[in-house]
């Protein structure tokens, strides 16, 4: 017997949407605010979680690079991904598991130390862990957490939530050992580790060489932070406090001192006011906090009074940057000199690693920025065995960006171990989607984004309490819904198309076209509306997401649930941008009657006539389909080719004897659900006196196909 050589085309990988191509754990963006769009909150949690073992963490302080380059951005603002992901968890129910669906390896005899209880350490740490090692993490300070314990304030993360995602992590048989910091690397080595991970974090901070710099008033932004963290009592009440430095840890630094009772806090950086390094948010929240700002300074000298700090004398300058060999790019304007007043200055322009535990031999390497030297692909320093990844290697970067780096340090270090090539185990980069055509904009719906609520900065000043506070189930799904799916829309099946172009009639967008004969849908534009698959005579476009599998599955356990001996079963479609109209789902639907029962749906547009059917064909006595009015839908018109489905689909009832009576649409305004429950129940005493369906019960019990 012979078999043919055959080239086999590699498969075929899809372009990432930019939120998910953007972050660097490649979270499953669309995933999971997909999930929430649809009411499927554990999946959403299940989604989230999978990449990243601290999305409580994440939803709360993430910095969210993917929010910068959603698409959605380019028709109004981006989509809430944080917040979403802040909902996704707190909905999660802890008593699942903390870690769904994720397995554990046997157990292997090497044991990894590693370094650091930051997002890095704890990521690699519950890496390896999972992939059988024996980990022991070390932790200089009391708490774990690393920069998140001790540099992140109160008021933006709860050390509750800390202690929440470590927990999972301590079930994994991870050894955390604090109030240990290493002085040896070599000594690991020697004690019987088989690999070290440092992910040290950033906690030195700097100053300038400035005259009286040196002076007891004079603080550093990650001592002061720490010292707040670890309880210490800092009393700044009638304190003129002045910050140095305009990124987010300068943020931190002067909103904190606010809490502390500082009479005055105040902020001077090189950038102007619209380059000022921290978020925009964290800005805006600063300033409503009555934190002053002067940018476009330099400074020269800490001034003294009798003796005492009285301020720091500036010049005023034009920043352009960095040059190539990192000095200052900055002019200085002639005849402005002065002082800006404070008896207490924090600087706060920039941190690094403490890296004095490093062999003095220089068998670990470092850069010229006083950083770990690493490769890059795999994380490797420049000694055996010992890999390193986070701040300690960046000096500065994001939590996102260090869990990315604790991925990559476990893939390298299981390699290492099993005598594997660690750029082996690496992912390739993903390709992202491209841009959305102009076009396709004109006609994608503007609607606002959800705001995320938060205390009123009165109230804020004065308490170490969360500022941000999470979506209500309602909010999140509105925020949910204003997804554009990228990359998730529509596919034709070449087959079975038959060039009929009704596809191209009803998209709302101007996306399908044909190419060589059949329909061809581009998936850069498509909005996955579902109006072309739920259109399509030849049945020859699917949905990326959810299937008419997934949907057929819905009816007959919707079914299944509204049967009783005595009440008519009902089964309701409704739209969840909509048809509830700002009330939360399971208020609204428990005021239904208990024999009807609903399938959340993104769009009226959504319901198929094939699901309207399949619900009368498995037992259904009466189907509704819950929609809005004219002008309201996020998806154009779905509503109105909804409602064209249902009057085509009673047509179909009354030809087969079923009286299409049992088939209604409701269309519900904004801030009416009122309506929708008054319509519902109208429906069920109708159906009441139509009786049950006369279709033959051993359909009507629910086939399997």
């Amino acid at each position: 017997m012979t078999s043919e050589k055959r080239d086999l085309a590699p498969p075929t990988v899809e372009p990432l949407p930019p939120c998910a191509a953007t972050c660097p754990a490649h979270t499953d963006v669309r995933g999971y605010v997909q999930a929430i769009a649809r009411g499927d909150f554990e999946e959403a949690y299940r989604i989230a979680r999978e990449p990243n073992p601290i999305p409580y963490i994440c939803g709360k302080v993430c910095a969210h690079p993917c929010e910068d380059q959603c698409r959605r951005k380019d028709v109004d603002e981006p989509i809430a991904i944080c917040a979403l992901k802040r909902f996704a968890t707190e909905k999660h129910d802890p008593r699942l598991g903390h870690a769904p669906r994720l397995t554990q390896a046997e157990p292997r005899e090497e044991k990894v130390a590693i370094v650091g209880s930051g997002p890095g350490g704890l990521t690699a740490a519950h890496d390896l862990a999972r992939m059988g090692y024996k980990v022991t993490v070390f932790e200089a300070y009391p708490r774990l957490g690393g920069t998140m314990q001790v540099g992140i304030p109160l008021y933006r993360l709860p050390r509750e939530t800390i202690d929440l995602e470590i927990a999972p992590l301590k079930e994994l048989g991870i050894e955390f050992v604090t109030n240990v910091r290493i002085a040896d690397v070599d000594g690991l080595l020697s004690d019987g580790y088989r690999s070290v991970f440092i992910a040290v974090g950033s906690h030195v901070g700097a100053k300038l060489r400035l005259p009286n710099a040196e002076l007891p008033d004079v603080w550093l932004n990650t001592e002061f932070l720490r010292r707040v963290a670890l309880g210490e009592k800092i009393d700044l009440s009638h304190r003129n406090v002045l910050v140095l430095g305009g990124g987010n840890v300068a943020i931190d630094v002067a909103r904190t001192a606010v809490r502390l009772g500082a009479a005055q806090v105040s902020m001077s950086f090189l950038e102007s006011d619209e380059t000022m390094p921290a978020h925009p948010w964290e800005i805006e929240e600063a300033k409503e906090e009555g934190i002053l700002m002067y940018p476009s300074r330099t400074f020269k000298e800490c001034v003294l009074d009798e003796g005492k700090l009285a301020g720091v004398k500036c010049i005023k300058v034009d920043f352009r940057g960095f040059k190539p060999d990192g000095a200052l790019d900055i002019d200085e304007f002639v005849d402005t000199e002065h002082i800006l007043a404070a008896d207490l200055i924090i600087f706060s322009i920039g941190q690094g690693p403490d890296l004095s535990f490093l062999p003095k031999d220089g068998s670990i390497a470092q850069t010229k920025r006083r950083a770990i030297q690493v490769d890059p692909v795999t994380l490797a320093t420049t000694k055996p065995g010992v890999f390193a990844g986070g701040d300690a290697v960046t000096r500065v970067g994001f939590i996102i960006d260090a869990v990315a780096a604790g991925h990559r340090a476990a893939r390298s270090i299981d390699a290492y171990l099993r005598g594997v090539d660690p750029r082996t185990v690496q992912p390739d980069e993903s390709e992202k989607l491209g841009a959305i055509q102009e076009k396709t904009i004109s006609h994608i719906r503007k609607l606002e984004r959800e705001p995320l609520p938060k205390t009123d900065a009165a109230t804020r000043r004065a308490t170490f309490d969360e500022v941000e506070h999470g979506y209500t189930e309602t909010q999140a799904v509105r925020a949910a819904l204003r997804c554009l799916t990228c990359g998730a829309g529509a596919t034709v099946d070449t087959d079975k198309c038959i060039a009929c172009l009704t596809c191209v009639r009803v998209c709302p967008f101007e996306v399908p076209g044909l190419e060589r004969g059949t329909a061809n849908v581009p998936v850069e534009q498509c909005q996955a509306c579902g109006l072309c698959a739920t259109e399509c005579p030849a049945k020859a476009i699917t949905m990326k997401l959810y299937s008419d599998d997934d949907m057929i599955q819905d009816i007959k356990r919707a079914i299944k649930r509204a049967k009783s001996d005595s009440e008519p079963a009902i089964v309701g479609f409704a739209c969840r941008y909509c048809a509830y109209s700002g009330e939360e789902p399971k208020v609204v639907q428990a005021r239904f009657p208990k024999n009807v029962k609903v399938i959340d749906v993104l769009c009226s547009g959504k319901v198929d006539s094939l699901y309207l059917l399949k619900a009368f064909e498995y037992g259904a006595d009466a189907v509704f389909v819950a929609g809005c009015i004219v002008g309201e839908c996020h998806n154009d018109k779905g509503n109105v080719h909804a409602g064209q489905r249902v009057a085509y689909v009673k047509k179909i009832l009354d030809e087969l004897g079923l009286n299409g009576a049992r088939l209604e649409m409701f269309n519900t305004a904004p801030g009416e659900c009122t309506s929708v429950v008054e319509d519902v129940i109208r429906l069920a005493a109708k159906v009441k006196e139509l009786g049950s369906s006369p279709v033959p019960y051993p359909s009507r019990a629910g086939r399997s196909n």
